[in-house]
């Protein structure tokens, strides 16, 4: 399981045709300005461990608003920005968020829901308290040793549950058509959060209160400059 390398591997999703970029632009969505993220596009992945006698769970959550902004002067890189993380979206073993973090068949429907509600809930995210996350970019730049594949060290502030955190994501950046796509991971405690790891049965059925994290974040890409 390693989001990141893959990504540098492969580029996994293709290139949109003339004519699907035409029919997004006649869809009236307002466009976006260099460096805004594209929340249509957006995505991030969670992948739960169980413990005992518990259950992984993969989770897909959708981005609420952003920018990510690379400012080059002297060949030196400046990054900064902001990713909003949309808390209420997130749902517990969709097929996609299966996939993406590599657990093996589909949930029922039923299940889903039921451990969405528990995720969601006032003992785990209480995502009516707290509707977003937020990873505040302080700073970055290419990351030693990978600098041909355009790969950024990402430094900042991660907020999840009302609690704030520093964290540094290594992120690829890839350009397709007109959007810069950024993939990277990284890996948190629920504890270190405020969160309570979710345990039922006295304790002989729950999840890992590690969390591991996949992003995959499309913004608008910078226009190329007149000649």
């Amino acid at each position: 399981m390693g989001f990141l390398p893959l990504a540098i591997g492969q580029a996994r999703r293709g290139k949109a045709k003339p004519a699907e970029r035409a029919a997004g632009k006649a869809s009236g969505k307002p466009s976006l300005k260099p460096g805004q993220i594209d929340v249509d596009k957006s995505r991030v992945y969670v992948y739960v461990g169980k413990k005992r006698l518990g259950h992984a769970h993969a989770v897909e959550g959708k981005i609420k608003s952003g920018s990510i902004n690379v400012k080059v002067e002297k060949q030196a890189h400046e990054i900064s920005g902001e990713i909003v993380f949309d808390m209420v979206s997130f749902s517990a073993d969709t097929d996609d968020a299966r996939k993406q973090v590599e657990l093996e068949g589909s949930i029922a429907e039923s299940t889903r829901e039921q451990v969405t509600e528990t995720m969601n809930g006032p003992d785990v995210l209480d995502v009516q308290q707290f509707p977003t996350a937020t990873f505040t970019i302080k700073s970055g730049g290419l990351h030693e040793g990978h600098k041909a594949d355009a790969v950024y060290d990402l430094k900042g502030e991660f907020t999840l549950h009302g609690k704030t955190r520093p964290l540094a994501i290594v992120a690829l950046q890839s350009h397709e058509d007109d959007r810069l796509r950024y993939r990277g991971e990284f890996t948190i405690l629920q504890t270190d959060f405020g969160i309570t790891p979710y345990k039922a049965a006295l304790g002989t059925v729950g999840v890992a209160d590690e969390l591991k994290i996949w992003g995959d974040i499309w913004v608008a890409a910078p226009k190329p400059a007149r000649k």
